[in-house]
């Protein structure tokens, strides 16, 4: 089968691998769209090495991201990573709840989706419907499960004042479903503007370039001095923005942490602002991959959550190199890249 392996920093190539074989409760996937996410970027992007060398300097600064190993040298990466949100054509099944021909999303083990024949543990997948909407837009099923299931942990937004800090991906499905569930206000903010377009279009009521406004004066003058109910922090990555959520939340407000951290420990968190605040601090990662992920996919398939203007680009898997440059560099407008497996 064909594969895709990351062998050095910013480096990854096609390459030939064996088959594999499944077991009892797993099904095998012949995979046909996958798309990049966040979450994969720190494989591809980052060197490994340094990052190694420099958590065994102090161990403060050790990056945490699962998979990888912490000691040796991690290239070249385990086969197939990066890539997690994944669908395909079940090819075998050794479990009752899938056959043969069943049309799936499922999750790989260790976000090594990038190979022709993918295996998963049936409690990690689920159905999706032929030909209700496009492939690459159904694939959007995976990344929305990831905010059904942090939408559970939130009390009622209805005629709430948010702002979604990044308009990412996800950050443009959490703007979204926030206008689904009845926010009063959406403030999306993002320095892209091909991104603050997309968020309007996805029913955003403001917009705010933090390169030309400071975000803390914008919100405090679209709330008339109240500052944010929720702010959904969407960025991750990084360690300078939850500190700025802390400050776009009203006292007694809440921040949801979303965007996936790097680093082990974060440095220079405004604890005090947050304790004198009397804020709540939720975090989500992850989702209750059946009920969460069928949710996902009857908003998508039944057209209450149009994410069309998510997916920018489709590439072919002979060109996973350049689609990771395209979504890591934020090349052309690009917001969520898919790569097709059988072009």
């Amino acid at each position: 089968m064909f594969a895709a392996q990351i062998v050095a920093p910013r480096r990854i190539r096609v390459t030939d691998a064996p088959e594999p074989s499944i077991d009892e409760g797993q099904i095998k996937i012949r995979m046909e769209r996958a798309c990049l996410c966040a979450s994969d970027t720190p494989f591809f992007d980052y060197d490994h090495n340094a990052l190694l060398d420099e958590a065994h300097r102090d161990q403060s600064k050790r990056y945490n991201i699962p998979f990888l190993p912490t000691d040796g040298d991690p290239y070249p990466m385990r086969l197939g990573q990066s890539v997690h949100e994944c669908l395909g054509t079940v090819v075998e099944s050794r479990s009752p709840r899938f056959e043969t021909g069943d049309f799936v999303l499922a999750l790989p083990n260790a976000q090594d989706g990038l190979v022709e024949y993918m295996v998963s543990e049936t409690d990690r997948a689920i159905h999706l419907p032929v030909d209700s909407v496009p492939k690459e837009q159904i694939l959007m099923t995976q990344p929305l499960g990831t905010v059904v299931w942090a939408c559970h942990k939130l009390r009622s937004v209805m005629e709430h004042e948010v702002v979604v800090l990044g308009q990412g991906p996800m950050g443009l499905l959490w703007t979204r479903m926030l206008a689904n569930l009845g926010a009063r206000t959406i403030i999306a903010i993002d320095p892209i503007e091909a991104r603050l377009k997309a968020a309007r279009t996805m029913h955003a009521t403001h917009t705010i370039d933090p390169s030309t406004q400071d975000p803390e004066e914008a919100v405090r003058e679209i709330t008339g001095g109240r500052m944010a109910d929720l702010v959904v922090e969407a960025v991750g990555h990084q360690m300078e923005t939850i500190n700025q959520a802390i400050d776009l939340t009203r006292p007694l407000g809440t921040v949801l942490c979303f965007g996936v951290p790097d680093r082990a420990l974060y440095d220079g968190f405004a604890y005090t602002d947050f304790f004198r605040k009397n804020l709540s601090l939720v975090s989500s990662v992850g989702p209750d991959v059946v009920p969460n992920y069928t949710m996902a996919r009857d908003l998508i398939a039944q057209g209450r959550i149009d994410v069309a203007p998510l997916v920018t680009h489709v590439l072919s898997f002979g060109e996973v190199q350049e689609a990771f440059e395209l979504f890591v560099d934020r090349k052309d407008g690009a917001i969520k890249v898919v790569l097709d497996y059988e072009s």
